[in-house]
């Protein structure tokens, strides 16, 4: 049975991870605080002993605004962690699995982006994770680097559960209506990793749910379906000040994850369906 070792095992989606992989794999959960990617020496000597055919990485530093005033943090987290992750998986033959993001990308796009467009992040946290990615192609070559988006899940914070939120405690909310791109299940992503790596794609591939929208668009959709009542005005990214810019355009394309798996990811709203019924119970 193959040894499958997951970093980040108790974020979002690594917690998602976990359960994607536990049949038909030995796997080997770690949290940030049982395995920090930062520290090249303990990875190498957890990797030594493990000795795991694959590592799959789901620890980031993914506050966008946050990055952009801990540049020194993102970076580490998001550049010379995937880097030592590449360094200890070389040394003992494990294949690497790394998540990166459509915020790589600056928005300057009006059609899904492909695998091969040329990365121009506009912001602290694409740029650590540019660079996370560039360390780990300038080192290995038995990698997998899945580019994903607007995650969402059970097990942490995100977009809609924010917003179902608010929509309890305000009358009116405003929700940005000038970025568009895919929200992306943890649960769906995790699935589509598994997929890719049964069926041994390699390089760089995106993974989302299909189909795009706005963050207002996103919310709308959200309250509708639980039948919040709330006032939600579409606006402007300019009305709100935010550390990080964000990218007006970042829906990635599909095409290489489906020619690879021989099957589509599901559309983002019966995705998000399925969170809102399991999550708050259509309550």
């Amino acid at each position: 049975m193959k040894k499958v070792l997951i970093t980040g095992a108790k974020g979002m989606l690594g917690q998602d991870a976990v359960k994607a992989f536990r049949e038909g794999f030995s796997i080997f959960p770690f949290s940030h605080r049982e395995l920090d990617i930062t520290d090249l020496d303990k990875l190498r000597g957890k990797f030594q002993e493990i000795m795991p055919d694959l590592v799959l990485n789901c620890a980031a530093y993914t506050k966008v605004d946050q990055c952009e005033t801990e540049r020194d943090m993102a970076f580490l987290i998001n550049g010379t962690g995937p880097l030592n992750l590449s360094i200890a998986c070389k040394e003992v033959g494990a294949m690497l699995i790394h998540i990166s993001t459509d915020y790589v990308f600056d928005g300057n796009f009006s059609f899904p982006i492909k695998e091969e467009e040329r990365p121009s992040p506009i912001n602290a946290y694409g740029e650590s994770k540019l660079l996370g990615e560039k360390n780990i192609m300038e080192n290995m070559n038995d990698f997998l680097i899945i580019r994903t988006s607007w995650l969402f899940g059970e097990n942490g914070p995100n977009f809609i559960k924010t917003i179902l939120g608010l929509s309890q405690e305000r009358d009116s909310l405003s929700v940005v209506n000038d970025q568009r791109g895919s929200p992306t299940f943890t649960k769906d992503l995790a699935i589509g990793v598994r997929l890719l790596y049964e069926k041994g794609a390699r390089g760089i591939v995106n993974c989302t749910n299909t189909g795009a929208c706005t963050w207002y668009e996103l919310a709308r959709f959200s309250c509708d379906f639980l039948k919040r009542q709330v006032e939600i005005k579409p606006v402007k990214s300019d009305n709100f000040k935010r550390p990080a810019k964000r990218p007006k355009y970042s829906v990635l394309s599909s095409k290489r994850f489906r020619e690879i798996t021989g099957k589509p990811m599901r559309h983002w709203q019966d995705a998000v369906n399925e969170y809102l019924e399991t999550t708050f119970h259509g309550k």
